[in-house]
């Protein structure tokens, strides 16, 4: 990356870019921040959770935000309730930044594909200005409109120069420390063996992820 760009620009670009193996020295484009308030849209719940089970590392519990992007967490719920995240890895770990996930190719035996995939079914973005805290939950994508699919990432520390330009979609509620648990792995960072800040040699591996409606 250029050494002019600020460390939360080369941050942004590494998680549009990297995340969906597209070039890393090419910067992000800009998406326009959603007018709309996402403190104005939030309701106090009760919202459904996606539970994401990480092998021996335990749960995280995510509240879904419909009101702040329906088609997001309904594509998000589809995808899981297929077994679509099940086996998957968190591919590419940044400590202080995110964990991202979601990429079909991490279930082969080749590392070298490793977060170049999604389902094939793009998400119609719903950008949205939702602080993007410890623990809020968005979309991946190309760095441009209408490529967001399957990747998503949980962010580990509050990184709001990325606020409105991805689609956050749900939040934390449970299991910021398997999170955490995540991001002390041995992580490869100069990818040697495979994708730049990918865990390695222990994985960290997707057991399944579920829904959870909530109770009337």
């Amino acid at each position: 990356m250029p050494g002019a760009r600020s460390l939360p620009a080369a941050l942004a670009g590494f998680l549009a870019l990297a995340g969906l193996g597209c070039d890393l020295r090419a910067p992000a484009p800009r998406i326009p921040h959603a007018t709309r308030s996402a403190a104005a849209l939030l309701r106090e719940g009760p919202h459904d959770l996606a539970v994401i089970e990480v092998e021996g590392l335990g749960e995280i519990r995510i509240e879904l935000l419909s009101e702040l992007a329906p088609r997001t967490v309904a594509r998000f719920a589809e995808l899981a309730g297929a077994g679509f995240y099940d086996g998957l890895t968190f591919h590419r770990v940044v400590p202080g930044f995110v964990i991202q996930g979601g990429c079909p190719f991490t279930r082969n035996e080749d590392p070298r594909d490793d977060g170049k995939g999604g389902s094939g079914t793009p998400v119609q973005d719903e950008f949205n200005d939702l602080p993007q805290l410890r623990g809020v939950v968005a979309m991946a994508h190309k760095g441009s409109p209408g490529t967001a699919d399957s990747q998503f990432y949980i962010v580990h520390r509050d990184s709001r120069f990325l606020d409105g330009d991805y689609t956050a979609f749900g939040r934390v509620v449970a299991g910021l420390d398997v999170v955490d648990a995540i991001t002390a792995l041995e992580i490869d960072t100069w990818g040697r063996y495979g994708p730049e800040s990918r865990p390695y040699p222990r994985d960290a591996r997707i057991a399944s992820v579920r829904i959870e409606p909530h109770s009337p």
